[in-house]
């Protein structure tokens, strides 16, 4: 018998359209998997095994009819809590929500469906999608497959440890702070940070637009485990939806920048020091891309910790005004510290210069982000793409940021370089390089705008020389 789990969203279209195996013996093979695993890691929070049971013979009935199948044909997804899927609540995390039930998709829902693929369920988020760890009092906590004592990731935390773990051969995530990217790197996936509006965002449910930079920094993409199927899922997810004004009808492949392609690693952004596993992947994938041709060179980043700050002025000047009450209300005592904690390591940040607390510094600051992405367009003119960590320390012990607020301060110190492309709207793709000591380790590949196609090539050449890692069979 096979183990549709263990294939790749790639092979499972393929053999779908070929005839080798039906979409509900797929999707009967995936539910299994969740039976066997989802109690040990809670990454799946909502099954709708009928619904998804009844979406797969849906399509099976449509490839016997002759109609055209999507890329993703009778491939099953997860879907992140915190978008809207029609007929399920979209709870971010937060017990006060769950009567919020979508009479829609969101559109990279949509979009997922278009291609042929079937939500099979919905993966957990911390409150308020706000946190590099997933826990909360409506769902409880994910643990990551790999160990338990180290977290999956955040915010998209639940959707890492499906997929690494068999449930799902793709995952839908977003990226607000590192949020797919940080739980790819935590978990031994491949993820993509797509640029600003590569894929179309939007949620039915929503009672008003989020605040200005949230809608500049904030992306949807996908988890998988491997570089071939992270492309074909983009491509799925960024098609067109009318209810998004950001999106952008980009190209998904651009001509080659230079005659031999160029990549610069940056061990230490900002050089305040990382954890030596983190400099040795860096390098290890910086080998892998001299082997495949490329012409790697070493660089610093131009002011990485003013970028930084930046992103942190900018988030936390939003959390506070427009978030926080509601945070207040809604929100257990848990993320309520976490909030405290954020604010501290806010103070840590600017010391008495607090930013973000009047209209003119807001402004100003806004308008400082075109300054870094120019310095950024200009430098990937000359070097390429940038490949550095995703984090500065290994994956974090479990809810580290429910500490201190000094805690908080290091955990966001070190993810500095994953969120402050975030600021600047840029995509990165990241990818694995393998686990010293049992610790998934990566890096991220920083690309131009709209060229998440070099990001994916030179994350390929890094995963032809480093190897996929997963699905695992949870670690205990």
């Amino acid at each position: 018998m096979t183990d549709w789990w263990r294939k790749t969203a790639g092979e499972i279209a393929g053999a779908i359209a070929g005839k080798q195996v039906s979409a509900e013996e797929v999707m009967a093979d995936h539910l299994a998997r969740v039976d066997a695993v989802n109690p040990k890691l809670n990454a799946i929070t909502v099954r709708h095994d009928d619904e998804a049971m009844a979406e797969a013979r849906a399509a099976d009935a449509r490839q016997a009819a002759g109609e055209p199948l999507g890329p993703l044909h009778g491939v099953p997804v997860t879907i992140k809590e915190n978008v809207d899927q029609k007929g399920h609540a979209t709870t971010n995390g937060v017990e006060a929500f769950v009567k919020v039930v979508a009479d829609d998709d969101a559109p990279v829902v949509a979009n997922l469906r278009k291609a042929g693929a079937i939500p099979m369920g919905r993966t957990n988020t911390p409150e308020f999608s706000l946190r590099f760890f997933t826990d909360n009092t409506l769902r409880g906590q994910t643990l990551n497959p790999w160990n338990k004592e180290v977290t999956p990731g955040g915010s998209s935390g639940g959707a890492s440890a499906a997929c690494a773990s068999g449930m799902g051969s793709i995952a839908h995530g977003n990226d607000l702070g590192g949020s797919i990217r940080y739980p790819a790197y935590a978990c031994g996936l491949v993820g993509i940070r797509p640029t600003l509006g590569r894929v179309p965002a939007y949620n039915p449910t929503q009672t008003e637009e989020r605040p200005p930079t949230l809608q500049l920094m904030s992306v949807q993409g996908p988890h998988t485990r491997n570089v071939a199927d992270c492309r074909l899922a983009l491509a799925a997810m960024a098609q067109r939806d009318p209810r998004d004004p950001w999106w952008v009808p980009a190209p998904l492949e651009g001509p080659a920048m230079h005659a031999t392609p160029r990549a610069s690693i940056c061990t230490d952004p900002g050089g305040i020091g990382v954890d030596t596993k983190v400099a040795d992947a860096v390098r290890k994938a910086g080998d892998a891309l001299a082997n495949a041709d490329y012409e790697v060179t070493e660089i610093d980043l131009p002011d990485l910790m003013e970028s930084a700050r930046l992103w942190m002025a900018l988030l936390m000047a939003e959390v506070d005004e427009l978030m926080e009450p509601a945070i207040r209300e809604y929100g257990s005592p848990k993320i309520n510290r976490v909030l405290d904690n954020y604010q501290g390591a806010q103070e840590l940040f600017f010391g008495n210069d607090k930013p973000g607390t009047d209209r003119q510094n807001y402004m100003r600051d806004v308008a400082r982000r075109a300054s870094d992405l120019r310095d950024w367009s200009l430098l990937m003119e000359d070097h390429g793409v940038i490949v550095g960590p995703v984090s500065g320390e290994l994956p974090f012990p479990q809810n580290g940021d429910e500490e201190s607020p000094q805690r908080a301060y290091e955990i966001f110190l070190a993810n500095r370089l994953t969120y402050s492309i975030n600021m600047m709207g840029l995509p990165s793709c990241a990818v694995p390089t393998g686990a010293p000591d049992g610790v998934p380790m990566g890096v991220q590949i920083i690309a131009p705008r709209y060229r998440e196609d070099m990001a994916f090539d030179a994350a390929q050449a890094v995963e032809n020389a480093c190897g996929v890692m997963t699905p695992i069979d949870p670690a205990w």
